[in-house]
């Protein structure tokens, strides 16, 4: 059976599950637009060619850029994956969503997966949950990484009709996996059984969305996109167009990984204009956070920014931000107002005109995307933070002020941004009653997690911080 044939057979359950899954009450709406979230994973801030990037072909993105707007400061939801995701989907900055770390200190061996995942738990709300219930039919494809197998956290669970991927960090690299999660069980994929390699897995996750879209075209609809590309490994079925490159395999694998999702892009792209409904979707695309070592800087991956995935540093959780949306978001513009993804779901809820919970962090940005004058999102508190082994590592921003602490007993660090995009001159000495300002901030916005506990002592220091 040839890779093609094997996608395909693959992939006839879910053309068919998504158009028995589509409610006939949903036909006429069309005054309600359709929400499609692209996440790419790991992807830097330097490596699309409409952030700098010179060596990696990436014209589909470019294209979505080109006519939409390019968000240079929007920041992910923490500096790693999963916490990051729980923020995208929660809209609950990592001191207060469900899930803090990619493994956790205090395990929950409640399900059949690994017992250091922290699931989502039945009570937390999602985006997807709020548009499922103003009406919108849910997909999502890629990696999940907020539920382990048997756990509370499902994407079922969690507001979405259908849903095709990985459960699980780990499993997620493995690009010719034989199995993924079709719902709540498990489909093998003959293509890759007994240590063949025919089937790339994102390659399903771009067909599921295509299916997706064409079964619900009549809208209105939410498909979230976490692809895995470009994570950890670097394997791809081909080099093209990098093959003849006189670079390393590492990074002509790694190139070509990118240009592959941008391929994908462009698949989604193409079919919203051959279902003329282009104009009534708004495409988000973004990554997860900042980029990791691999072929960090062959190609300037996290451009103009300082450090990489899993730090504080702008570097790691500044992120790519592209909005498009025909007719409603300007076309070529590029915009500096910081947000992040704690505001993706009441955002989200705007778009739908469904009302949002009062328990999230996140506000409703849809003014910026439009490009409207909005003073008072320049002056609000953002807000990050990071476990680590009993120790609280913080971050948050305010207009052009950027505070980082890398524990509990170290000092805050400050910069102004506008002035020092780098984060190389701490003029915290400077500026005492910002830092204090900060440091209060901080003492307020962590909400002790039953599975990453602070120290008590460090704890006690946090929470009497408010005064230097």
């Amino acid at each position: 059976m040839s890779a093609l044939q094997s996608r395909r057979r693959f992939l006839g359950t879910i053309g068919a599950l998504a158009v028995a899954t589509q409610c006939p009450t949903q036909a006429a709406s069309t005054s309600r637009p359709n929400i499609i979230f692209i996440l790419a994973d790991d992807l830097g801030y330097g490596d699309l060619g409409c952030y700098g990037q010179t060596k990696i072909k990436t014209p589909n993105i470019d294209a979505l850029a080109a006519q939409g707007t390019r968000f240079t400061q929007c920041y992910a939801g923490a500096a790693v994956c999963a916490p990051s995701r729980s923020v995208l989907m929660t809209g609950q900055h990592v001191g207060h969503t469900r899930i803090r770390g990619n493994s956790a200190k205090v395990a929950i061996p409640r399900h059949d997966g690994e017992a250091n995942r922290v699931p989502l738990y039945a009570e937390d709300f999602t985006v997807a949950q709020l548009l499922k219930g103003a009406g919108y039919a849910t997909g999502i494809a890629g990696k999940w990484g907020l539920g382990e197998p048997g756990s509370t956290g499902l994407p079922n669970d969690h507001g979405f009709d259908e849903w095709l991927g990985y459960l699980n960090q780990n499993h997620a690299p493995d690009y010719f996996t034989d199995y993924l999660w079709r719902n709540k069980e498990k489909q093998i994929i003959p293509g890759n059984l007994d240590g063949k390699r025919q089937t790339y897995s994102c390659d399903l996750f771009a067909d599921f969305a295509i299916d997706f879209i064409r079964a619900h075209k009549e809208g209105p609809f939410f498909l979230y996109l976490p692809f895995t590309i470009p994570h950890k490994k670097t394997e791809v079925p081909d080099l093209a167009p990098y093959a003849n490159e006189s670079w390393s395999d590492e990074e002509k694998t790694f190139a070509a990984m990118i240009t592959r999702l941008d391929g994908y892009v462009g698949r989604i792209s193409q079919l919203l204009k051959e279902l003329n409904i282009d104009d009534n979707t708004i495409v988000f695309f973004a990554s997860d956070n900042g980029a990791p070592e691999t072929c960090r800087d062959f190609f300037a991956r996290s451009g103009i920014l300082r450090d990489i995935k899993g730090t504080l540093y702008d570097g790691g959780i500044r992120v790519p931000m592209i909005v498009r949306w025909p007719g409603k978001v300007a076309a070529g513009k590029s915009d500096a107002m910081p947000w992040y993804f704690a505001d993706f779901l009441p955002t989200a809820g705007a778009i739908a005109g469904a009302a949002t919970a009062s328990n999230i962090d996140g506000a409703n940005v849809l003014p910026i995307i439009f490009g409207n004058s909005q003073p008072e999102f320049a002056s609000r508190f953002l807000y990050w933070e990071t476990p680590a082994d009993g120790d609280l590592r913080q971050a948050a921003r305010k207009g052009p002020w950027k505070a980082v602490r890398q524990g509990l007993d170290k000092p805050i660090e400050l910069y102004n941004l506008d002035e020092d995009v780098w984060e190389s001159k701490n003029v915290a000495a400077k500026f005492p009653q910002i830092v204090n300002e900060f440091r209060t901030y901080f003492a307020e916005q962590h909400i002790e997690s039953p599975h990453w506990p602070v120290d008590p002592e460090k704890l006690a220091t946090l929470k009497s911080a408010s005064v230097p």
